[in-house]
């Protein structure tokens, strides 16, 4: 996104959002930027459209398609870095993620975590 301009950052949104909300009828209010790259223009972008930007806290390399039947080290690098107020970001194209997401509620749950959808976090 700190590549394109306003005009294309905006068109990019509202068609994400318009689209979203044909199909689900739900209303973005959240946004958060691909591959995590951004510019105090995209967030300034962003947030004259009254989008909330959203960082993660958390993310490995599920997204690669060619990186998987790797549950174990899945697991392993999402409980070893839970903390409070985490945002995990784990992409739906990993089978791993799917296999391995009821072990890591459980566990995450026994450890003392909750989960909240970011309209329940304390700001």
């Amino acid at each position: 996104m700190p590549n394109i301009s306003d005009d294309e950052i905006k068109d990019e949104i509202m068609k994400l959002h318009n689209s979203l909300y044909e199909k689900f009828g739900y209303e973005m209010t959240y946004f958060r930027p691909p591959k995590g790259e951004f510019s105090r223009r995209v967030i300034d972008t962003i947030s004259k459209l009254n989008y909330v930007p959203v960082m993660w806290s958390l993310a490995y390399d599920d997204w690669d398609t060619e990186k998987q039947n790797r549950e174990e080290y899945g697991k392993k690098k999402i409980l070893e870095n839970l903390h409070s107020g985490a945002v995990l970001l784990l992409h739906a194209t990993s089978k791993d993620n799917a296999n391995i997401l009821d072990d890591i509620i459980k566990e995450a749950k026994n450890m003392g975590y909750e989960f909240k959808n970011l309209n329940e976090f304390e700001r």
